[in-house]
């Protein structure tokens, strides 16, 4: 295959990855604490998330809201200059995703909170287009 059809299918899994991301993140801004936990740990029965919140707990949940936003979209932006062939952008959105989906991975679907879709499909869609970066990389560098 190709260096550039590869970068493509790269670019693709982070623009999936990251509207799916911006998307929970203002939807986890815009929801009220239970229902955004509710989102968030979906393998939880919701039943255990339904109660009163402290105010600070809200705002730990926003600004969790907040970075997903910000993931997705500098993964999404990453995503367009991986598809005109920019080696930074392959890095810096391989950063961004990959950190954020580490922390979800060892947190979320190791701690059996979530369930396999959509969280951990995007976990593999992230380590996919990693994967290939790598593998772009070490093929195609000069």
């Amino acid at each position: 295959m190709s260096k550039s059809f590869l970068l493509k299918i790269i670019a693709v899994l982070w623009i999936v990855w990251g509207l799916v991301h911006a998307f929970a993140g203002i939807i986890t801004i815009y929801s009220d604490t239970p229902a955004s936990l509710q989102g968030i740990l979906d393998g939880v029965e919701p039943a255990l998330l339904e109660m009163a919140y402290h105010p600070s707990v809200n705002a730990v949940i926003n600004q969790h809201g907040w970075n997903l936003l910000w993931f997705g979209v500098v993964t999404t932006v990453g995503a367009f200059f991986i598809w005109r062939d920019n080696d930074t952008a392959l890095w810096v959105t391989a950063l961004v995703g990959g950190l954020a989906d580490i922390g979800y991975f060892l947190y979320l679907d190791l701690g059996g909170f979530v369930n396999f879709v959509p969280g951990t499909v995007m976990t593999i869609i992230s380590a996919s287009a990693i994967v290939l970066s790598v593998f772009v990389y070490l093929k195609h560098r000069t």
